[in-house]
Formats: C-alpha cells, structure tokens, sequence
C-alpha cells in the first residue's frame, strides 16, 4: 500500500482531492497536514479515528510538521497554501507562506531516506501567465511567466514553483490550476470580482475534476514521460468562457439578471488581470483522464442545487436593488475598484491604463466582448489563435538542444546562457555547440537583459516559461524592454480597451 501525503486537504481542491483519494483507501494510505482551526477539526473529525487517514494537526510553514507528512510518502501532493480572497487582502503574508510551504516540502523530500523514491506533485496556477487579453488570449506551458501588477499571490506561485522545479527532486509536476467552479463560488462576494476584466477570458475546470485529477496522479499508469513537466489544469473546451459569459451565467444561476442590469461598467477593471484559454488544454487530460465532461450549463445548474433554500429567493430582488447592494463592495475601503478613483491613482493606471481612460467607459457596449471561437481548430481557421514563440524549436526535446540553440532562446529572452552550474552524473555537455542528451533536472547559468545572473534548469525556462527571478515579476512592464523578445510578444500585443 502506497503513502499519499496532500496538503490543502480542507480547501475546495484539496478537500475534492481527498473524497477521491478516500474511494481508494483500499490501496493507499492518505496523510495529511491541516491547521488546528477550529473549522477544520469540525470538517476532519469523522476521519480522526479512521484506519486509512492519517492527520497532522500542524503547519505548512512548520519544518518539522511538513516532514512528518513526507517521511514514509509515495506521493507528495503539494495543494495548499494560501489562496484569494485571503491572499489578496494579504498579500506580503502570501508571499511569505506560499514559499516557505514550498521550501519546505523540497527540504523535507531531499532529506529522506530516499527521496529518489517520491513524486511531488505541485499544484501551480493561471495566475503565473499574467495579463493575457485579446489576440493574446490563447496560450499554453512554456508561454511566458510573470505576475499582473500587485498580484503577489501570482508572485508567491511563480516563485514556489521554481522552489519545487530545481530543487533537485528527480519526479516532480506542476500542474497550473485554473478557476474552480464549485457550489460555493455561488455565494462570493468581494471586491476583487471587479478586478476582472469583462473582455478578458477563462478556461475554468470543476472541482469534481480537480480532485479526481488529484486522485489520478498517484496511479501507477501514469507514465514516466509525464513527470518533469508543467500543464494546465481545465475542464476543456466546454468550460471555455469570456469573463461576461461566466457573470451571466453566474447571475443566471441565482435567477438574477444580466451583468449590465446590476453592475456598472466602470466597476470592472479592464487589465491587468490573468486568465487565458488554452491551446494545450487535453494534454493532461490525455493523461490523467479526470474530466467528466459535464455540460456546462448543467454544471451551473447543478451548483445552484447545493446552495442553502434561500438563494432561490434572490429572483425576487429587481435589478436595481441588486445594484444598490453591489455598489459598496465596488468602493470598498482598499480593494473596491471605485474607491482607488480618489485614493489610488497607481492602481487606476494598472487596472485602467489611466485615468483618462477611465473616464472614458460610458456604457456596457464598450464592454462586451467579441464573440470570439472556443473551439481550437475553429479559432485557427478564423485568425484568432496567436501562437507564441518560445525561441527555440519546440518539436525537438530541449534535453537534445546544442549550446547554441539554447544560447539562441535566452537571447529571445533578452539575455545569455552560461552554461552549466551543477555537473550532472553523465552526459551533461561542455563542449560549445555539442548536440548532447542532457540529463533531467540540471541546473544552468543564465544571465538576463538587466545583467542579473541567475541559475534554473532547462525545464523551467524553456517548459515552464520562467526566467529571471531577480526582476520583479510584478513589474515586467517597468524592467523589461522590446529586447526580451519573449515577453514582449505578450505585453505589446494586447488591445487596450
């Protein structure tokens, strides 16, 4: 019997991961690290005494709690961690927890017995792809990774994931969760829903999905060629919506009206937020097979059903109730979008472009967007794909690359590659433009367009998309020029408006 240890157990996908982890006690051993709070114990205590659960009442931040979870794991299934709306209330917090989790998940694996032995799962996030709006609303792994300005959750995940990448851990994945739908998305109501653009896009996945995925990955049919990469986790093409098509189904589902009949239109930012659709979006699919390819409608319909009874009361409110009790969420003290217009004009500027433009939103059918293909093969025919180029040839396996190949995608990304830091056990080549076949999971010298000189693994620039760590990645705006090729594509394409 084999050892699952899952943190963020208690949380929407962690707490999905483990009802279907639990359908398979008969064959693996489930541990798992929880805080003491006192909804926790409540929501774990019918499993306190159960033979194939295991809890550790302690902390992510905790070493030496982290390692009582990973000592005798097959599996590391790095789900928690801090999440919106906390994080966006506290957002130095975040930085700090969500990187120390992952710090010490990799020390605590590294410093087995035989850490060669355990697969680490890291749960990453679309957060990492930064500001993608049209025509660069299409994407896939390996695109650029950076942060929306102030987003430093976006931040913390960027920086976790590099933690668990080049660790040195042999079998890792990051898998980049999306949205999660669930019944109590329902009932959210805070300020960061006008943070969104309602031009921009999403490809959501379930939560159902997002737990058998979970319970998937620790099979053993899951093949060796699948670890050591990055994907994108979403329900498919179906789950594929505008963030106006996701609104309304969402007032839909409450019986309340249309986006336009309750909010205003200057309420919603119009950048600066993540959320893309994916052109790679099957790829973990096709492995993992953990879609139950739920119509999407019926979905929504389905969440509506769990709520408590008196949320099929809310039909009753006419509209402009409704929208005298969304306006103070809009101004809220700090977070409303509508309070930064006479208190934060930065923050109008990152999520407006100005104030001037700003100014300039005078009704909703500035606001609506296109209606843009979902369907892949549909969207290519009509133009509206634009792949991005990561600087290399991506048909080729980046472990079969020649010096001058990779030297060819860090100046794509403005920058240098210097080669190898960390020698691997064979393989690994120094000769200038010898074609090799590298060994997974070694570290290299890079240098950016600033001159900072960083270290990474192949894996996590050229599969991952990151690169410099040093720039803020917040702030690529602000320190990147039209010399970094590879970012630029995204920042210099997208409509404004």
């Amino acid at each position: 019997m084999k050892t699952v240890f899952l943190t963020g157990a208690t949380g929407n996908m962690g707490w999905a991961g483990f009802k279907e982890l639990y359908k398979k006690r008969d064959r693996f051993k489930i541990r798992i690290l929880a805080r003491p709070s006192k909804k926790n114990i409540r929501k774990l205590n019918k499993y306190s005494n159960d033979p194939a659960v295991e809890i550790i009442w302690g902390d992510l931040t905790c070493y030496e709690d982290v390692r009582a979870g990973v000592s005798g794991a097959d599996y590391v299934l790095h789900v928690g961690g801090m999440v919106s709306p906390a994080a966006d209330y506290f957002p130095e917090k975040t930085l700090a927890v969500n990187t120390k989790a992952a710090e010490n998940v990799a020390k605590a694996v590294l410093a087995s017995p035989d850490p060669d032995k355990i697969k680490v799962v890291y749960i990453g996030s679309v957060a990492q792809c930064g500001d993608r709006l049209f025509p660069v609303h299409w994407g896939r792994a390996g695109d650029p990774v950076y942060a929306s300005r102030y987003d430093k959750y976006s931040v913390s995940k960027c920086v976790a994931e590099k933690i668990i990448t080049d660790s040195g851990i042999k079998h890792w994945v990051s898998l980049r969760q999306t949205g999660i739908l669930y019944p109590g998305i329902l009932k959210v109501l805070n300020p960061t829903a006008f943070h969104v653009p309602i031009r921009g896009v999403l490809e959501w996945a379930t939560v159902e999905d997002s737990g058998r995925l979970l319970a998937n990955v620790v099979e053993d049919w899951v093949p060796e060629e699948f670890w050591n990469r990055f994907y994108n986790i979403s329900s498919g093409e179906q789950y594929r919506m505008t963030n106006y098509e996701f609104e309304s189904r969402l007032l839909a589902a409450l019986g309340l009206p249309a986006p336009e009949k309750v909010f205003e239109p200057q309420w919603f930012a119009t950048r600066n937020f993540h959320g893309m659709w994916y052109t790679d979006a099957d790829v973990l699919e096709n492995y993992l097979h953990f879609r139950a390819n739920v119509p999407v409608d019926d979905y929504f319909k389905g969440m509506k059903s769990r709520l408590p009874w008196y949320y099929n009361l809310a039909f009753l409110a006419p509209a402009f109730l409704v929208k005298l009790f969304m306006k103070p969420i809009a101004h809220e003290k700090g977070m409303g979008t509508q309070w930064w217009v006479d208190h934060d004009g930065d923050k109008i500027n990152a999520y407006y472009g100005s104030m001037e433009e700003f100014r300039s939103i005078g009704s909703w059918a500035q606001m609506f967007p296109p209606h843009w293909k979902k369907n892949i093969q549909e969207a290519q025919a009509a133009g509206e794909i634009r792949t991005l180029d990561h600087g290399y040839d991506t048909s080729k396996s980046i472990y079969s690359l020649s010096d001058a190949e990779i030297e060819a995608a860090a100046q794509f990304r403005g920058g240098h590659f210097l080669g190898e830091v960390s020698p691997a056990e064979d393989g690994a080549v120094k000769k200038k433009d010898a074609v090799p076949h590298r060994n997974k999971g070694v570290i290299y010298g890079w240098e950016c367009e600033n001159g900072h000189r960083f270290e990474a693994s192949l894996e996590y620039v050229l599969l991952g998309g990151g690169w410099c760590q040093e720039c803020p990645l917040d702030e690529v705006t602000d320190c990147t020029t039209e010399k970094n090729r590879f970012i630029s594509q995204v920042l210099r394409a997208q409509s404004r408006g």
